[in-house]
């Protein structure tokens, strides 16, 4: 893995942090959740702004979050029009974020809030991404921690060699690091490659992961699968190789093919009827065009979704917060160049 060196520049106390909290049916999380960071925002010498986003939750996950903030003016609400995903719920929260440095945090209360004061001395000796590294995994199966290392070490392969193994989204982001990801608005995210895309000092911080505390996972095999999926084609064009490389062993098997027959006619050795083989070379070849048809057709389908230029998403509601973040417009800052030109 390379590494880029960078010159530290300490910075002084936090003034505030701002937590944004992804919450997706999360109502019998929510009590445990509250408690946990009502004690955490007590004890911390620096003013902390919780940014609490409603995916879309299907159960009262909502009503919670707004009877938690008309109790405690430090928490925001953002309630998305509907499920947006995680990585967009976290983008809506990193949007209305105003604080000197942003931690991105779980609500299953498996990775401990108190890492966060780790994380903020790190920022203070001056680096802009501390990502936490999970040494354990309580509470999980053997499949999933066996899927989880797979997944990490994969993403780190077709993504970036710098995506660290075995962090997750809980990290901590200093404002100018912010800056950079909002100024990114690509429809499908993958926001700890875009991490380590941006560069800027970075530094793990290794805790122990608990158990969810309360409710299920949101994050199923499935989803895993999806993610690493949407990763994959969103930073690499790895998959576009791979077809390419298919391909070429294939058209390697056909020569191969050719050339038995061919010297077999020449020296008159018997050839036995090749219906067999001739049907696999078909399957074979027919497979790879296909699987990279439907590669390359992947690619297409998000370039076609990408310059629709939708918002990545809907607000609906917010309690303690204007209706809208000051998020970056592409459209508007190619306005503002034409009309510096003109």
């Amino acid at each position: 893995m390379s590494q880029t060196y960078h010159r530290l520049q300490a910075r002084g106390p936090l003034s505030l942090l701002s937590i944004v909290i992804p919450v997706y049916n999360e109502e019998a999380m929510l009590p445990l959740l509250r408690r946990a960071m009502t004690q955490f925002m007590d004890g911390v010498p620096f003013g902390v702004q919780l940014l609490l986003v409603n995916d879309g939750s299907s159960d009262a996950s909502i009503m919670g979050l707004a009877a938690w903030a008309q109790a405690d003016s430090r928490v925001k609400v953002i309630a998305l029009a509907r499920n947006f995903g995680h990585q967009i719920a976290v983008t809506a929260g990193l949007d209305y974020a105003t604080g000197d440095a942003v931690v991105v945090l779980d609500a299953d209360l498996q990775d401990p809030p108190e890492v966060i004061l780790e994380m903020v001395e790190r920022y203070r000796q001056g680096y802009d991404v501390v990502f936490g590294v999970r040494e354990a995994r309580a509470g999980e199966s053997l499949f999933k921690r066996a899927s989880a290392w797979a997944f990490y070490r994969l993403m780190r392969l077709l993504v970036h060699e710098d995506l660290p193994a075995d962090a997750g989204d809980f990290r901590l982001l200093s404002r100018r690091c912010l800056d950079a990801l909002r100024a990114m608005r690509e429809t499908h995210r993958f926001l700890r490659g875009m991490g380590a895309w941006v560069g800027f000092p970075q530094i793990e911080v290794r805790y122990q992961r608990a158990a969810r505390a309360a409710g299920e996972t949101k994050y199923p095999l499935h989803k895993m699968l999806k993610l690493a999926w949407t990763a994959a084609l969103s930073f690499s064009p790895a998959p576009l190789r791979i077809s390419f490389l298919l391909g070429l062993a294939l058209f390697v098997i056909g020569i191969s093919q050719a050339a038995n027959a061919f010297f077999r006619a020449i020296f008159g050795l018997p050839m036995v009827p090749g219906w067999a083989s001739l049907m696999v070379v078909i399957c074979l070849v027919g497979g790879g065009i296909l699987v990279s048809i439907g590669v390359l057709g992947e690619y297409v389908a998000r370039i076609f979704e990408e310059v629709k230029g939708r918002p990545l998403y809907l607000v609906s509601d917010t309690i303690n917060l204007p209706r809208s973040a000051d998020t970056p417009s592409v459209h508007q800052d190619l306005i503002r160049m034409q009309q510096e030109v003109l």
